[in-house]
């Protein structure tokens, strides 16, 4: 089932990125993903979505829901139809809603953990965590900040911009196949974070990432993008 055409707009999206030993990643996902590389690493964080009015293309703001959301997401790349396509390949998803706890896997793509967040936003400052059902767990402190990260595996802020906008379709596992969703902004920007410190029982769980095969890589920031969500053609398993 497609979802209809969603509108919102994303208040604040942080995008926690990580390089991640290509192996690893291919042993981890599943077919038909393969993980896209950058300098021989693959690309894979969480991205922590605050959305609000969030409601059926072409319903008035004033209906729409808003929540606190985290996906955990892996850069791949995948063959359909002959054609080579990219995107991201979402095995989680968690929810301060529990309207979408409960529609997720139904009517919204994947399955959606409910989760506690806790968010303090102030002068820059960005200090957001969440713990979900099962105990799954990520925090940042951050602020905002023109500096790059140079042990980054992308060249400048630039680089990492057109290497996300390129990737804006998702897929979720769920019964039988992915779920697919694709994000499409009125206006793309990013901005960078300076992280303090940051958490994450997934990419930390060395029976899946071991020891030494994820490192940091950067932290990217959007406010206030007006969006749409859209349903795409569920990718099915043999």
């Amino acid at each position: 089932m497609k979802i209809p055409k969603i509108n919102g707009i994303i208040d604040r999206r942080i995008l926690i990125n990580y390089q991640v030993d290509g192996q690893v990643l291919e042993n981890y996902l599943p077919e038909p993903f393969k993980p896209k590389l950058i300098e021989g690493k693959g690309i894979a964080g969480i991205c922590l979505i605050r959305l609000k009015a969030i409601r059926p293309k072409g319903l008035p703001k004033q209906i729409g829901i808003s929540s606190e959301n985290g996906a955990h997401r892996v850069a791949v790349e995948w063959t359909e139809n002959g054609k080579r396509k990219e995107g991201v390949y979402i095995p989680r998803r968690d929810t301060s809603s529990k309207l979408n706890s409960l529609a997720g896997g139904k009517i919204f793509p994947g399955i959606h953990h409910f989760a506690q967040f806790k968010v303090d936003e102030y002068d820059g400052h960005y200090n957001v965590s969440f713990i979900s059902d099962d105990n799954t767990s990520l925090s940042i402190e951050a602020s905002e900040t023109d500096c790059w990260n140079k042990e980054s595996v992308f060249e400048n802020l630039n680089s990492v911009s057109d290497f996300f906008e390129i990737g804006s379709v998702g897929y979720s596992p769920n019964k039988n196949g992915f779920d697919g969703l694709e994000l499409r902004t009125y206006d793309w920007k990013l901005s960078l974070l300076d992280v303090k410190k940051v958490q994450s029982s997934f990419f930390e769980d060395e029976n899946i990432f071991p020891k030494g095969s994820v490192k940091f890589d950067n932290a990217l920031l959007m406010k206030n993008i007006e969006h749409e969500w859209i349903g795409l053609k569920k990718i099915a398993t043999h």
